[in-house]
């Protein structure tokens, strides 16, 4: 699997969002306004190690944080409640680890979703920034 490749054995995907551009509503628009100036709509997606889409929510104005996005997705509901990723645990040494996703700084720091570490890093932080970022 490409992301035990990476140095992420117990990852089932990465997330993050994007803008997609779209014309200004005649309503509300200076919610579809993102950080960038231009009117948006939020798409976030999860991937694969091969990049295909696993889970898509799609729909929110561009002025709303990923954050927000995903904590008010299904994706999270069903990661919270542990379905997602159903009994899907692996073992590296004698230790059990849950199945978890892989996001950018973001997304909130969660058992079930690993970000990069922030503020003064030490080499073994860097070298995890580092391969979460491929």
């Amino acid at each position: 699997d490409g992301f035990a490749a990476m140095g992420f054995p117990n990852c089932g995907g990465a997330i993050d969002g994007t803008h997609i551009p779209i014309l200004g509503p005649e309503h509300q628009g200076s919610q579809y306004i993102n950080r960038k100036g231009y009117f948006s709509m939020v798409l976030q997606a999860l991937v694969d190690h091969k990049g295909r889409f696993t889970n898509i929510n799609v729909g929110w104005p561009g002025k709303v944080h990923d954050a927000r996005v995903f904590r008010n997705s299904g994706l999270f509901r069903r990661l919270q409640e542990g379905i997602y990723f159903p009994e899907h645990k692996i073992t590296i040494g004698d230790v059990e680890m849950p199945i978890v996703i892989l996001g950018d700084p973001a997304y909130p720091l969660m058992p079930c979703l690993m970000k990069p570490y922030t503020g003064a890093l030490d080499s073994e932080k860097e070298l995890f920034n580092y391969r979460l970022s491929k």
